[in-house]
C-alpha cells in the first residue's frame, strides 16, 4: 500500500543544473537543447527534399538564411510580448539580448524563418511551399527538442496540479506565484508540448502516405495541429505574458496559425489540384548530367510538362512524371 500511494504522490523534479563551465567558456544546456533540434531538422529536411528531387546539400544554403533570421524573430517577438519583464525603470536593456536565459517564442521563429527560407529558396531555385513541406514535421521535432530548454531554465510551467507528474519548482523561482506554500507542484506544459509536437510528427507522416500533402498542404497541417496544441497550453500557463481583451498575445497568434493553416489549405487545393512533380520552379532545376549519345538532343523540362523530342533523335524522352526515362531505339524492321 506504501508503494502505491507513492507512485501516485510521484513528480518531475526540475534539473539542478542549467549549465556547464568549460574553461572561460559558460554552456547553457538549454542552448544545447534549441542547437540539438536545429540539427535535426535538417537533416530530417534534407532527407525530405533529397528524397523528393532536391540536390543533396541544398537545405544547408536555406538553413544559412533561415536559421538566423529565425532566432532574431523569435527574440524580438519574446521582448516585445514580454514588455514588463526587460522595460522598466532601471531595467538592463542588454537582457533583451540575453537568449541563453529562455524566450525565445516559436511564433516569432516561423515570421523570421520564414523571410530566410524565402530569400535561400529564391537563392537555390527551390520553390517556397516544397521546402515548406518538407520542413514541416521537421519543425515539430525541432520544437519538441527544444523545449527540454524550459525544463532545465525551470520556466513556463501552469498552472498548479495534484498529478503525479506535477513538476516540482523551487519556491525562490522568481516565476513562483506569490501566496501558494513550498512544494506545491505545477503542470509540465514543456512535457505536454513535446509529446504533443511528436504525435504531430506521426501524424503528418501518415496523412502523407494517404494524400496529396504537397503544394504547401503539409505545412498547412503542421500550423494547424501547432496553433490547436498552443492554444491549450497557453491557456494553462502562468508565467506573465500581453493580453488583448483579455486573451494571452499567443493564443490570439495560434488562432491566426490555425486560420492561416486553413487559408493555405483551401487555396492551395484549388490552385494546384495534381502531383508536385518538381521541387524546382521552372527553369531553375541543377544541370542535368550530359548524355553519352551524341545524337541524344531532347531534354526535359524541369516543371514536369513533357520534353519534346529532336526529330532525328535515335533516344526517345518520356517526361509525364517529371523524370527523364531512356528508352532504347527500335530495332529497324528487315
Amino acid at each position: 500500500m506504501n508503494v502505491l500511494a507513492s507512485t501516485f504522490h510521484a513528480s518531475i523534479p526540475s534539473p539542478a543544473v542549467s549549465f556547464i563551465d568549460l574553461g572561460p567558456f559558460r554552456v547553457h544546456f538549454y542552448a544545447l537543447c534549441i542547437l540539438l533540434g536545429i540539427v535535426l531538422a535538417v537533416w530530417m529536411t534534407s532527407s525530405r527534399l533529397t528524397a523528393r528531387g532536391g540536390k543533396p546539400g541544398t537545405v544547408l544554403d536555406i538553413v544559412l538564411w533561415a536559421v538566423p533570421l529565425g532566432i532574431i524573430g523569435a527574440r524580438i517577438y519574446h521582448v516585445l510580448t514580454h514588455v514588463g519583464d526587460y522595460f522598466y525603470p532601471g531595467a538592463d536593456l542588454l537582457r533583451t539580448l540575453y537568449i541563453w536565459e529562455g524566450g525565445n517564442a516559436i511564433f516569432g521563429s516561423l515570421i523570421g524563418g520564414a523571410l530566410g527560407v524565402y530569400i535561400g529558396c529564391r537563392q537555390t531555385g527551390i520553390r517556397f511551399w516544397s521546402f515548406a513541406d518538407a520542413v514541416a514535421p521537421a519543425m515539430l521535432v525541432a520544437q519538441a527538442t527544444g523545449r527540454l530548454g524550459n525544463w532545465f531554465n525551470h520556466e513556463l510551467f501552469g498552472v498548479p496540479t495534484t498529478f503525479p507528474w506535477g513538476l516540482e519548482i523551487e519556491s525562490t523561482n522568481a516565476a513562483f506565484p506569490q501566496g501558494l506554500p513550498a512544494g506545491t507542484l505545477f503542470n509540465p506544459t514543456f512535457l505536454y508540448e513535446i509529446i504533443w509536437n511528436l504525435v504531430g510528427v506521426i501524424l503528418i507522416l501518415a496523412l502523407e502516405r494517404r494524400f496529396n500533402l504537397r503544394w504547401g498542404r503539409a505545412f498547412a497541417a503542421y500550423i494547424i495541429w501547432y496553433g490547436l496544441g498552443r492554444t491549450w497550453l497557453e491557456s494553462i500557463r502562468i508565467d506573465p505574458s500581453e493580453t488583448l481583451f483579455g486573451v494571452r498575445s499567443n493564443i490570439w497568434a495560434s488562432w491566426l496559425a490555425i486560420a492561416i493553416g486553413i487559408a493555405i489549405l483551401i487555396i492551395q487545393s484549388k490552385r494546384h489540384t495534381g502531383m508536385e512533380l518538381s521541387v524546382y520552379t521552372p527553369g531553375k532545376e541543377p544541370a542535368a548530367p550530359a548524355l553519352n549519345s551524341s545524337d541524344s538532343t531532347a531534354r526535359t523540362l524541369g516543371n514536369g510538362e513533357d520534353a519534346s523530342e529532336a526529330a532525328n533523335a535515335k533516344t526517345k524522352v518520356a517526361a509525364t512524371t517529371g523524370r527523364t526515362v531512356f528508352k532504347k531505339p527500335e530495332k529497324p524492321v528487315s
